[in-house]
């Protein structure tokens, strides 16, 4: 299989040369085929080239790397975005389905990126792009909805709809407010980490839930919680303990 045709935009000297040489080095899936350090020549290249992957730079004088996106309008390229700070940025990327990698680029943190490219082959990133402009552009929206992949593009749920998400495999299991069950293509984990700060806790290894949605807690060897919707989901041992302080806390 041909190398992917990578694009690197980076308006520091040092980080750019550093992020070619691991490319080079560690990563021989990917060929570097032309690099940047101003956005708008970025654009020019990008629209010459085509490339597949197109590694980019978030905090950039003039323009940032959301903006540049705007700018080019199709965005039929993997992108994974490189940044050296803003939580909130990251959250937008983690919703959307896009790749980043913090800045210094560790080795390993790299290449476990490059090798999650394959998996994004059957998401569409023009679609995933604009998911992720429809949350920068309204901060409001970062406590209120998450875009999540489907068979036919993305979806932007409701986030106090969700009562609970069930692990299956590499799926996840989406159990919505009136009944409705969303098969979604990311794991568990995925959504652990982007909903806890919304009253999320995973219960068990197979189970996270809304706290919002907790009706009655059942005593027992881990116990039981009974939610809203009449779903019985089990605690885990180990998680009874720090579950219970949870439900206590005001």
């Amino acid at each position: 299989m041909e190398p992917l045709r990578t694009i690197l935009i980076e308006d520091e000297q040092s980080s750019l040369e550093n992020l070619h040489q691991k490319l080079t080095e560690f990563c021989p899936s990917l060929r570097v085929i032309a690099t940047s350090m101003r956005p708008e020549e970025a654009i020019l290249l990008i629209r010459h080239h085509k490339p597949e992957v197109v590694f980019l730079d978030i905090e950039m004088p003039r323009m940032d790397g959301f903006r540049m996106l705007q700018e080019i309008k199709e965005v039929d390229f993997e992108v994974i975005f490189v940044t050296a700070y803003n939580q909130y940025a990251i959250e937008a990327i983690r919703f959307s389905a896009f790749d980043y990698l913090v800045k210094p680029v560790v080795i390993k943190e790299l290449q476990a990126a490059v090798e999650r490219l394959a998996d994004k082959s059957n998401h569409k990133s023009k679609e995933r792009f604009e998911a992720l402009r429809q949350k920068l552009s309204d901060p409001r929206s970062q406590e209120n909805t998450i875009p999540v992949p489907t068979s036919d593009g993305i979806e932007f749920l409701q986030i106090k709809d969700i009562i609970r998400i069930e692990s299956s495999s590499n799926y996840s299991r989406l159990i919505l407010n009136g009944g409705r069950i969303l098969v979604v293509a990311k794991l568990l984990r995925e959504f652990e980490e982007l909903l806890s700060p919304y009253r999320f806790y995973r219960v068990h290894n197979s189970h996270l839930i809304n706290l919002l949605f907790v009706k009655k807690y059942v005593r027992g060897d881990g116990g039981q919680i009974i939610l809203r919707n009449g779903d019985v989901v089990d605690v885990s041992r180990r998680k009874k303990d720090e579950f219970l302080q949870i439900l206590s806390a005001p």
